[in-house]
């Protein structure tokens, strides 16, 4: 059996033939002005859901970034209050050790008193150290770790702690336990400070007060080494955030985008391809006799 091939036929096989070129050319020119091989999920229904899976983990990735950074500004704040805190006990040493000195006046003792009240404010005030309205020694408290008082008072969530996640499944604390550091009442830094001016007022200091600014220095020192360690450990998370990013990155345009030197080469053979379509078009579809009576 034969078919007669008519000129309608023809062309209606041209139309579908420049159809379909004229559809690649503007994929094409999609393609170079986007630089995107993906810009919807038909295009690569398979590239899309593991792109979509990349631009999470991507999303994540940045977050956990903005987690150490904040992290890392708590601890550089608890490591700078306790710094401070440490040089206060040391002056405060330095004074108990000159009001032992047997030949200070009552009036040295004095003078020396005023100084230690001036190093428990300082003190007070770095125990109540904040970062962006948040206490750094008061747990998840939103209120000052310490009220002032005879002794001040710890006002912070004793035993809970601000956390910062920078992995999946890694955290690290960023606060401090002002309550352990400082201590509560009576036994509280704040406490052994008042009692010193006190005796310094009275006319005297016992040697023993040397022993308990000792023992608080020492806790001020450990916790201020616990912050060092805490921060080591988000200086190494945020090298290991930055390379995960230029992983993520890489992973993301591998997918999505393309090269531009192949966007245009692929445009203009596509450019030439519908024009060569044209052209034969134009030759093989001559007019018929039809389009002269028209």
């Amino acid at each position: 059996m034969t078919f007669r091939i008519t000129t309608q036929t023809m062309a209606a096989s041209a139309t579908r033939q420049l159809a379909a070129a004229q559809a690649r050319l503007a994929d094409a020119q999609d393609t170079a002005t986007s630089l995107r091989r993906i810009t919807r999920p038909s295009d690569d229904p398979a590239g899309a859901a593991q792109a979509l899976r990349v631009r999470a983990e991507v999303a994540a990735n940045a977050q956990y970034g903005r987690n150490i950074d904040n992290g890392t500004a708590w601890l550089t704040g608890v490591d700078a209050a306790l710094g401070d805190a440490t040089r206060f006990l040391d002056s405060a040493r330095d004074a108990v050790q000159q009001g032992l000195n047997a030949a200070r006046t009552p009036a040295d003792r004095i003078a020396l008193a005023d100084v230690i009240d001036g190093l428990r404010a300082d003190l007070l005030g770095r125990a109540n150290a904040t970062y962006l309205g948040r206490s750094l020694f008061a747990g998840t408290s939103d209120q000052p770790a310490f009220v002032d008082g005879n002794p001040p008072t710890f006002t912070g969530v004793t035993g809970d702690a601000v956390h910062r996640r920078f992995g999946e499944n890694q955290s690290v604390r960023v606060d401090a336990d002002g309550a352990a550091i400082f201590g509560t009442g009576p036994t509280s830094v704040f406490a052994t400070l008042d009692a010193i001016s006190a005796e310094l007022r009275a006319g005297g200091i016992t040697a023993s007060r040397l022993d308990d600014l000792d023992s608080a220095r020492a806790t001020l020192r450990t916790a201020r080494a616990d912050a060092g360690a805490r921060l080591t450990t988000l200086e190494a998370a945020k090298d290991a955030n930055q390379a995960a990013k230029v992983a993520l990155e890489a992973d993301r345009a591998a997918l999505e985008d393309v090269d531009l030197g192949t966007a245009v080469l692929d445009l203009q053979v596509q450019q030439t391809s519908y024009q060569a379509a044209l052209a034969v078009t134009a030759k093989t579809l001559q007019p018929t006799l039809m389009d002269f009576l028209r």
